[in-house]
């Protein structure tokens, strides 16, 4: 079975949900991965897309034309402050758009709020239809697979998923003996991106977050075992391809940039027999 691909919204940041509607379908992904509920990072713009409004009006005409679908929206964090009530308007908007899922991860250390908050959130997201990718990120509180399935474990959700990024699941030491023993219902989508072999301490945000946001390596030009990793999970996860690379993108434009990660997500995988 080939897999299918999105394309994530951080590899391409300076792109509207639209821009990225019509250069994907040119470029032969067969989904986006937008960002509509903001996170602050650098270089983000607000891409809300309230029903009614003219972007929803133009994303709908951008996915009705080109065919290509919206498989997730992100980030719904888990963080202090934040009612996780507050993104039903964004969970609204994408499902009427067609999308399958929502991406979240937590961020605060306080076990009890955030375990509370998630099951409300996968509460939420099941009016809608959607499904909750958990994903552990290194530099967030719940950081590597163990706390991810412990969470999940905990709260039972049955839209609840695991999501794994092949960047945070290399720089968590997660073994691929690790995500085969995963109960395979858990896999929807996942994230993938190479990187560099140095493996920075989990208290060196700063390192971990560079990497991770600004110069994530195509597939198959650095030390992470993607092939064995897309193995272990189902065999019809959706790939997201989440590869933001500043200095590409400054040399080679997005469309560029966005193609040769497709282009070589496909050349690795099949030549590892993962495709």
């Amino acid at each position: 079975m080939a897999h299918k691909y999105s394309l994530a919204h951080l590899t391409v940041l300076g792109w509207s949900p639209v821009e990225m509607a019509y250069n994907a379908a040119l470029i032969g992904y067969d989904y986006i991965s937008i960002r509509n509920i903001n996170m602050g990072v650098k270089g983000e713009r607000d891409f809300s897309i309230p029903i009614g409004g003219e972007r929803y009006k133009a994303l709908k005409e951008a996915v009705d034309e080109t065919g290509i679908a919206i498989h997730d929206i992100e980030l719904a964090r888990v963080v202090d402050g934040v009612d996780v009530k507050s993104y039903e308007q964004a969970f609204e908007s994408g499902a009427s758009l067609g999308a399958k899922g929502v991406i979240s991860s937590v961020w605060t250390g306080n076990k009890d709020y955030y375990t509370e908050q998630f099951a409300a959130l996968c509460d939420l997201a099941a009016q809608y239809g959607l499904k909750v990718n958990l994903e552990f990120v290194t530099w967030a509180s719940v950081w590597n697979l163990d706390g991810a399935l412990e969470l999940l474990n905990t709260v039972k959700r049955p839209n609840a998923r695991l999501m794994v990024d092949t960047l945070h699941t290399w720089r968590s030491k997660v073994s691929v003996a690790e995500l085969a023993a995963c109960p395979k219902e858990l896999f929807d989508m996942a994230h993938i991106c190479d990187g560099p072999a140095e493996i920075p301490a989990r208290d060196d945000k700063e390192a971990l977050i560079y990497t991770g946001r600004d110069a994530r390596y195509y597939v198959g030009e650095g030390a992470i075992n993607i092939a064995d990793m897309v193995k272990a999970m189902r065999p019809d996860t959706v790939l997201s391809i989440e590869l933001p690379h500043l200095a590409r993108v400054e040399k080679y434009g997005y469309t560029e940039h966005a193609r040769r990660c497709l282009v070589t997500a496909k050349e690795y995988l099949k030549n590892n027999g993962a495709e």
